[in-house]
């Protein structure tokens, strides 16, 4: 009789756990739905004063206002230079855990017609260029003040502490400076309390809203920075044949660093990416220089792919340039690793992405050759990073403008279920770990 009474007993402990999750949803849902109006605000101030990576200080500031008047949680600034840590103690014991948003714009001038499109400028790489939320992360921000909002009202429910990571740079450092994720963890953002596990999104604005997006494993690629400087010999425009033209030289690189992708990669594996997105040689029309340089962008989703592929580029660069007299050096420099979703956690997290969103608006994704400095927390312990459609229903993915463009636009519509997976997966975390501590 024993023997039939403890199964039956997991079974009814493990469903009044579960009943637990379920019957805090409803009152989750209606808090989300109370600071929608803040989440748009919210968002619509960031996006009309956007600053560039390591310079968000009025971004930064604004933050910490806001966690101010929400009340009840440590406050720690000038994290990794212009980032915000948040820090909120549940009630009861249980685990730690970390949501991350990144503060940062780009320097892309806004061609949507808001009422709150930006119009800041400022001097990038000794440009006078636009500075645009092209990529969400004003979203993002906002979203994760709501969870603050939301759960700081939760505070007698929660099993834990939660950490929210306001991070600056995710789009990386300027030259010569530290930032971004590496640094707020050089600085100790895991650490005091230990975190154990991680969560991020990323709204995408070709994904349609209502819609979450996950993948086990992979979801993002490694990223690497490429340099080529090809050196020749110069000379007149109308005798080419006294010097060495590293113009020529380059183009043919270019040419042969994509057969690397096309020709000499198995892609069957995993997708891959070699992008040159800058060249500079030459100063007039009848002159041959002397040197070239290219600058460009290495995707990679496996990390011995990722190797061949950087054996490859110095290879095909060096013995192009050597064909033609000329002599080309060759640096890359990793940037970020693969964002890696731990499996685990992956699979323990779809029921609360599905409870939050509805089981058919979860999908399965494919890896996208995009990068995230997410990853660099996902190196040090166990973190999911999933997708937010940003896309107004009835658009088309291929007329929705891309991510990092002066048309970028999001639906606004869309961002709550951001707030809302956010606080299932940190209340299913903690009722499921909790009771492990």
């Amino acid at each position: 009789m024993q023997k039939l009474l403890f199964p039956l007993f997991l079974c009814l402990f493990g469903w009044q756990a579960s009943f637990a999750q379920t019957a805090k949803r409803p009152e989750i849902d209606k808090l989300v739905d109370q600071v929608e109006a803040n989440i748009i605000e919210w968002r619509r101030h960031f996006h009309q004063y956007p600053e560039l990576s390591n310079r968000e200080y009025k971004t930064g500031a604004k933050i910490a206002e806001i966690l101010k008047e929400i009340g009840g949680l440590e406050i720690q600034t000038g994290v990794a230079n212009t980032g915000v840590v948040a820090i909120l103690k549940g009630a009861k014991p249980g685990p730690v855990i970390a949501l991350r948003a990144d503060i940062d714009g780009l320097p892309v001038v806004e061609r949507v017609p808001l009422a709150f499109a930006s119009k800041e400028k400022t001097t990038y790489n000794g440009q006078e260029v636009g500075i645009m939320h092209a990529c969400g992360h004003d979203a993002h921000t906002a979203i994760l003040l709501s969870v603050v909002k939301v759960l700081v009202q939760q505070k007698a429910n929660l099993k834990g502490t939660i950490k929210f990571i306001f991070q600056p740079a995710e789009e990386g450092a300027p030259e010569g400076e530290e930032a971004g994720a590496q640094l707020m963890i050089k600085q100790g953002v895991l650490k005091n309390p230990d975190v154990e596990a991680v969560f991020g999104l990323h709204i995408n604005s070709q994904t349609e809203v209502g819609t979450l997006k996950y993948k086990m494993e992979g979801i993002m690629a490694a990223v690497d920075y490429l340099e080529i400087i090809v050196k020749g010999k110069q000379t007149h425009g109308a005798y080419p044949w006294n010097g060495i033209d590293p113009i020529v030289v380059a183009s043919q690189i270019i040419n042969g660093l994509q057969t690397i992708v096309s020709r000499q990669t198995d892609l069957s594996q995993e997708p891959a990416v070699v992008t040159i997105g800058a060249i500079h040689g030459g100063v007039r029309n009848n002159i041959i220089p002397e040197e070239v340089k290219m600058i460009g962008t290495i995707r990679s989703l496996d990390e011995e792919m990722r190797t061949l592929l950087h054996e490859k580029i110095r290879l095909t660069a060096t013995k192009i340039a050597e064909s033609a007299g000329a002599i080309a050096e060759v640096r890359i420099r990793k940037q970020y690793p693969i964002t890696y979703n731990d499996p685990q956690l992956t699979q323990e997290s779809i029921a609360s992405l599905q409870a939050a969103a509805g089981k058919d608006n979860v999908k399965l994704m494919k890896a996208v050759t995009g990068a995230e400095d997410f990853s660099f927390y996902q190196k040090e312990v166990k973190g999911l990073f999933f997708f937010l459609g940003g896309m107004s229903k009835g658009t088309h993915s291929i007329d929705a403008p891309p991510h990092h463009t002066p048309d970028f636009v999001i639906d606004e519509s869309g961002l709550k279920l951001g707030t809302r997976a956010f606080c299932y997966l940190v209340l299913d975390y903690m009722d499921k770990y909790a009771k492990k501590k």
